[in-house]
C-alpha cells in the first residue's frame, strides 16, 4: 500500500510538472516579442508628421499575408489592423485533403499548443512553417480576426483597406457595399495587392504595401481625389515586372 501510494504520488507531481511547463510555455508564448522587420524609414515629408490614416489589411485566414503586412506596418508607426475573410482559419496539414482548421478568435497560441500537441506534429508543423506563423500572431496580438464579424463602427475606422487577393477584394468590397451605413458614412479606399499565400512572396509583398501606404499617408489630407492617381501610378512604376494586379475600389460606410 506504501509503495502504491508513493507511486500515486510521484505520478501526481510528474502529471504536476508537466501541467506546469504547459503553462510556462503558453505564457512565453504570449509574451514573445514582436517580430522584426527592416527599419522602413518613411519618406522625408512623412518623417515628423503624426500618422493621420488607419490602414486594414485582409487576407483568408489572418495568419500569413496580413500578419506580415500589420508586422510590417505596425513597426514604422502606421496605424494598422488586420483580418481574414475566409469562414474558418485554415492551415496547411499532412496533405492538401487535410488541412487543419480553427475557428476564429482562437488563439494563436492555442493554434500553436494543438499543433505542437505530438513530438511528431510539432516537428511536421515546424518543418511547413505554421508553428513560426502562429508564434509571430501570438507575438502581435491576441488572435485571428474575422472582417466580416467586425462591427460597422470598428471598420468604419480605417480609411485604407488592403486585400491581398482578387476574390478576397471581391468579399471586402461587397461586405461593405451591403453594411447599413454608419452615422459619419464616409470614404474607405479598397485596395487589391494580389499575393500567393505563401510566407516567402507575403514577406515581398509586405514590404510592396508599406511603399504604397507611404504614398497615400502623404496625400492623407485629399485622399478621395488623390488615391485612384496614386494607385495607377504605384502599379505603373512597380508591378511592370511581374503580372500582380492592382485594383482599386472608393466605397463608403
Amino acid at each position: 500500500t506504501c509503495t502504491n501510494s508513493k507511486q500515486e504520488s510521484s505520478a501526481r507531481m510528474n502529471h504536476q510538472s508537466d501541467d506546469e511547463d504547459d503553462l510556462l510555455n503558453n505564457r512565453q508564448l504570449n509574451r514573445l516579442p514582436r517580430p522584426c522587420t527592416p527599419p522602413g524609414i518613411p519618406p522625408s515629408l512623412n518623417r515628423q508628421r503624426e500618422k493621420k490614416l488607419s490602414f486594414g489589411v485582409v487576407c483568408s485566414s489572418n495568419i500569413n499575408r496580413s500578419m506580415e503586412a500589420h508586422v510590417v506596418l505596425g513597426n514604422v508607426g502606421l496605424n494598422v489592423e488586420s483580418y481574414g475573410t475566409g469562414t474558418t482559419v485554415r492551415l496547411p496539414g499532412r496533405s492538401a485533403m487535410e488541412p487543419r482548421i480553427f475557428k476564429f478568435g482562437t488563439p494563436y497560441a492555442q493554434m500553436y499548443e494543438s499543433l505542437a500537441a505530438t513530438r511528431e506534429d510539432e516537428s511536421f508543423f515546424q518543418l511547413n512553417g505554421v508553428l513560426q506563423l502562429c508564434r509571430r500572431g501570438a507575438a502581435v496580438k491576441t488572435a485571428p480576426q474575422r472582417w466580416q464579424d467586425t462591427t460597422s463602427t470598428d471598420i468604419s475606422l480605417h480609411d485604407v483597406v488592403i486585400a491581398f487577393e482578387e476574390r478576397i477584394f471581391d468579399a471586402v468590397v461587397e461586405d461593405l457595399q451591403t453594411r447599413e451605413p454608419t452615422e459619419a458614412f464616409a470614404p474607405i479606399h479598397v485596395i487589391c495587392l494580389d499575393t500567393k499565400d505563401n510566407p516567402h512572396e507575403a514577406k515581398l509583398q509586405g514590404r510592396v504595401a508599406l511603399e504604397l501606404c507611404w504614398l497615400l499617408e502623404a496625400a492623407a489630407d485629399d485622399l478621395v481625389v488623390e488615391a485612384p492617381e496614386i494607385v495607377e501610378k504605384f502599379e505603373d512604376e512597380n508591378m511592370s515586372h511581374t503580372q500582380i494586379k492592382v485594383l482599386y475600389q472608393l466605397c463608403y460606410l
